[in-house]
């Protein structure tokens, strides 16, 4: 199966110039053209399935490529292990992000800056504290 440019974006709901960027960038190649126009095939569904799914798990378009160009699977596990220690993380900020609004949504005050505990997390915070720091002795 054959697709054109505006077949294969529309396929994944976007623009044509997200794929032409990512041409750009050398993450996608037409399989050929013809009369000047792009021509892909049944790989690049996978491809660009392959990188929406990389950008999802917070890969660059630079990250994805380094990749999908790399040498042997040692190097492509060290990327993404980087990638999941870094998902990781954010996963962590999330989770205190949580934590935060439950407790702003629980709280007892009538204005969640008149509860001390607030106070007391934007005091630490103002100071230099780390916010895990800050939730942890809460």
């Amino acid at each position: 199966m054959e697709y054109s440019i505006g077949e294969l974006a529309a396929r994944f709901g976007l623009a044509t110039h997200v794929l032409r960027h990512w041409e750009e960038v050398g993450l996608l190649s037409p399989a050929r053209r013809v009369a000047r126009r792009r021509v892909y095939g049944v790989t690049h569904v996978t491809r660009v399935a392959e990188i929406l799914l990389g950008k999802e798990a917070g890969f660059s378009l630079e990250q994805l490529r380094e990749l999908f160009e790399a040498p042997d699977r040692a190097r492509r596990r060290d990327l993404l292990r980087g990638q999941l220690a870094q998902v990781r993380e954010r996963i962590a900020r999330l989770t205190l992000s949580q934590t935060m609004l439950q407790h702003g949504l629980r709280c007892r005050h009538q204005d969640y800056q008149s509860c001390p505990r607030f106070q007391e997390m934007v005091l630490a915070r103002s100071d230099g504290a780390d916010t895990a720091e800050v939730l942890a002795h809460h």
